[in-house]
């Protein structure tokens, strides 16, 4: 009984409809022969015991497709072509033992003489019982994938949505705008231009940052002239110790990609590669179409790599990196899941986004 307490409901509600469909049409058959042709007990009986086979028949014919849903559709074919002749079988059998072998035709050839005068309407009405019962089993298993898909896809939607607030939360790291802001009160002192125009570029930031909260992609111009600002405001700090180098293909300006997803990368080369080296270095950033239609894209810098003294992660809260391929698989697939290699001369992060068909 435990078992069949696990059944879900929506099963057990379409068992109880396809059975009772046939309990009205063999109830209806089995009158109209009872009362037109032959008046007697027996083809009451016989109707009630042809529906009671059936009815094992369609328990079992779920069970059955449940179990060849797991393979390859061929397979899927193959194995309801022969549940529709073992269906045919038994219930063949059953109708002539009930109908011929009760009333004296007890012998093989009577029984291969039955099986082939059903080989005709007859049946067709038991191909249908299978048929009818696997259709039932499909209809629903498409829509419980249709019904899981949604759920997933809302699933998705609200984990992006919280990695994005997380986003906000971590990737504009608390010791940049420290030190931002100490620049900038150092700047009006001296420079009150360019302390002006770097209040201007860490607010492009920030409103940049806000306005990304909703999950929505955006062109890459965009997020270009974030990283463009960003770096801008660094180099303040570091002066000529740091480099930073474009090579972007001009077909790749309006693809589509999350935003903020490069920061974590360049934040990481400027913040523990180039940093703590004394005599600085250089941040690259390639953006070129690939072979096939895609975009490929990378951040490399120069620094100390594997010396590095602390895990390159991108965010104050360790989990920039794993935001960053998080967002990537989530938007565009497996496929584009972030490649990181770490050598003496310095690190590389890259990734790629096929062309969306």
């Amino acid at each position: 009984m435990v078992v069949f307490e696990q059944i879900p409901q929506k099963w057990i509600n379409a068992y109880l409809l396809i059975i009772s469909w046939y309990a009205i049409n063999y109830s209806i058959s089995t009158i109209f022969e009872y009362k037109l042709f032959n008046p007697s007990n027996y083809i009451l009986w016989n109707g009630l015991y042809m529906f009671e086979i059936l009815c094992i028949l369609i328990f079992l014919t779920f069970l059955y497709a449940n179990i060849l849903f797991r393979f390859h559709r061929s397979i899927q074919i193959i194995g309801h072509l022969a549940g529709i002749s073992i269906n045919f079988f038994i219930m063949g059998s059953v109708s002539y033992f009930l109908e011929s072998y009760l009333e004296g035709d007890v012998y093989f050839d009577d029984w291969i003489i039955s099986l082939k005068e059903l080989l005709s309407w007859d049946m067709l009405r038991f191909h249908d019982q299978y048929i009818i019962t696997v259709f039932f089993y499909y209809i629903i298993k498409y829509i419980e994938s249709m019904t899981i898909k949604e759920r997933e896809k809302t699933v998705l939607a609200l984990k992006n949505k919280e990695m994005e607030l997380s986003l906000l939360k971590s990737q504009i790291n608390p010791h940049f705008l420290f030190n931002t802001l100490n620049s900038i009160s150092t700047l009006i002192h001296f420079n009150k231009d360019k302390a002006r125009k770097m209040i201007t570029q860490l607010s492009d930031i920030f409103r940049y940052a806000m306005d990304s909260y909703g999950g929505q992609l955006i062109d890459l111009e965009n997020e270009l002239k974030f990283i463009d600002n960003y770096i801008l405001i660094q180099k303040v700090r570091f002066d000529d110790r740091l480099n930073y180098i474009k090579e972007i293909n001009p077909d790749c300006m309006h693809v589509k990609i999350p935003p903020m997803i490069l920061q974590p990368f360049v934040e990481n080369a400027v913040k523990y590669g180039i940093g703590p080296k004394d005599d600085g270095g250089t941040v690259k950033l390639i953006v070129k179409p690939i072979i096939g239609g895609g975009v490929y894209f990378e951040v490399s810098d120069n620094g100390l790599g594997i010396n590095a003294p602390k895990v390159l992660d991108g965010s104050s809260g360790g989990i920039g990196m794993k935001n960053s391929d998080t967002r990537l698989r989530n938007f565009f697939g497996p496929a584009s899941g972030l490649k990181v290699k770490s050598t003496k001369n310095g690190y590389k992060v890259s990734f790629i986004i096929l062309k969306q068909k």
